[in-house]
């Protein structure tokens, strides 16, 4: 669920930076991040039942873990934000933040027990690392918003999307 708004969060940063006037791509984005958010909702409370069975000890360590990563990101974030801002080099904020947001998903994918989430933070990470190359405006370009989006928005798919059995043929 939080990929789905998140991936929201970011595609807007991208229309922002990309439409003089973003209002209708704000409204378009709005909506499919409602759709989304919807379908992936839907898909948790089918599946909350099995989640409710896990252990309580290990759903409190999970837990914990959890907010100690998500609590470490958002100062990192903060930190690196203020230091990049002070030093006049504010065009590098996204970069930096999309890479912190993708090294938290390698703890996350230990936490969870969920390798996809490597595959989601080596994404982001290797998008923080290169669009600021490739891209026309350097860091500033919308486009690391854009990858960002679309990132969480494919990983949260990916975790909804039915899994495939496989049948071994003897």
């Amino acid at each position: 669920m939080f990929f789905s708004v998140f991936g929201g969060c970011w595609l807007a940063l991208w229309a922002h930076g990309t439409f003089s006037a973003p209002l209708t791509a704000y409204a378009l984005i709005g909506v499919a991040t409602f759709v989304f958010f919807s379908i992936v909702l839907r898909t948790y409370r089918r599946h909350a039942p099995a989640l409710n069975a896990e252990p309580d000890a290990q759903e409190q360590r999970r837990s914990r873990n959890f907010h100690i990563v998500n609590a470490a990101q958002w100062v990192l974030l903060l930190v690196v934000g203020n230091i990049l801002a002070n030093m006049r080099l504010s065009v590098w904020i996204i970069p930096a933040a999309i890479f912190i947001i993708g090294a938290h998903f390698v703890p996350l994918a230990r936490i969870f027990e969920y390798p996809p989430h490597y595959i989601t933070g080596t994404a982001m990470m290797s998008l923080a690392a290169l669009y600021p190359l490739l891209a026309s405006a350097g860091p500033g370009s919308p486009v690391g918003c854009l990858g960002a989006g679309i990132i969480l928005w494919a990983s949260a798919a990916w975790a909804i999307a039915p899994q495939r059995v496989r049948h071994d043929v003897t």
